[in-house]
């Protein structure tokens, strides 16, 4: 899969503990400002494609949604941040991973959150999942959807086009989950809310981001 590298995630002072994430990445490619877009036509054509996309699946089933995301983002490029972004740990935006062509599986796993969002899927059938891939031996992120509350998820996972049920990804073992109204920590039993959204520094900084940027540039209604 390519190098491995290793940064902490400080997750509040108040959590009894402090989670340290190894992330993979490859194939990393040259960074491009989300500013200079409009001269780079690869990238100014992926974010129309991104438009298109939400355009056409705004009144289509949900699963519909899910499945066109999903296989639409995993089109791009899985690369490594310090090269790809030049931080050792970076959340990118929806439209700067398709500007550059890549991200890791935060930006893949993010990029789908805030997509289907603009689709009016509601915040609360969504958790970004932190997960060990023990296939890989590494933690990994990937999206869970949820079509009612208590249910088995569902899985987007940047390694595979195929939304299979949380059941059927006996790979992954999942750590802790979060959205945009709190987060939580997987216990034996389920999971059990532990805080806000808050407690996850880049996520907030990275929904900032993301809401300065659609004000800059709408997205589709």
């Amino acid at each position: 899969m390519g190098k491995t590298k290793s940064f902490p995630l400080l997750i509040s002072a108040v959590l009894p503990v402090v989670i340290l994430l190894a992330l993979t990445g490859c194939g990393a490619k040259k960074i491009i400002p989300v500013e200079d877009a409009v001269g780079f036509d690869p990238g100014r054509s992926r974010i129309a494609s991104w438009h298109e996309l939400m355009r056409e699946k705004r009144e289509v089933p949900e699963m519909q949604k899910l499945e066109a995301v999903n296989s639409f983002f995993n089109r791009l490029e899985f690369a490594e941040d310090l090269i790809h972004w030049g931080k050792a740990d970076y959340w990118a935006s929806p439209q700067e991973m398709l500007v550059s062509n890549g991200g890791d599986c935060e930006d893949f796993a993010t990029a789908k959150y805030f997509t289907l969002r603009q689709l009016d899927i509601p915040d609360e059938k969504m958790r970004l999942i932190y997960v060990k891939s023990l296939k890989l031996n590494q933690p990994h992120m990937i999206l869970g959807y949820y079509a009612e509350p208590g249910m088995e998820p569902l899985v987007l996972d940047n390694f595979t086009d195929s939304i299979l049920p949380a059941s059927k990804r006996t790979d992954l073992l999942p750590i802790y989950s979060f959205n945009g109204q709190g987060f939580w920590l997987t216990r034996k039993r389920g999971s059990q809310r532990v805080g806000g959204p808050e407690r996850l520094s880049l996520w907030q900084e990275l929904r900032s981001r993301f809401n300065r940027e659609v004000i800059a540039a709408p997205l589709p209604n």
